[in-house]
């Protein structure tokens, strides 16, 4: 059985890739485990909502996670890890 991963786990994998010292299309790609045009996709709803923020733009253009970003990876694992507390499988 194929387990697919919900958009809400592969955003806490794009805001945890950006948190730190930002990061480039190419390390978001392989640090989330997605392909370059879902992370495109990703990557514009994160900029739209004030998510993630575009550093050193153009060719070597690099995202970071926004303080906005960062609380809310921050209560999305909260409610990840109490969800976690309850197996309904």
């Amino acid at each position: 059985m194929i387990m697919r991963r919900d958009r809400l786990k592969i955003l806490i994998g794009i805001l945890e890739i950006c948190d730190e010292n930002g990061a480039n299309k190419t390390k978001i790609v392989y640090g989330a485990n997605i392909n370059f045009k879902v992370a495109g996709v990703y990557l514009d709803m994160l900029i739209n909502e004030g998510l993630v923020e575009v550093i050193n733009p153009g060719p070597r253009e690099k995202y970071l996670a926004t303080e906005k970003g960062k609380e809310m990876l921050g209560s999305i694992k909260q409610v990840y890890d109490r969800m976690e507390q309850y197996p309904l499988e």
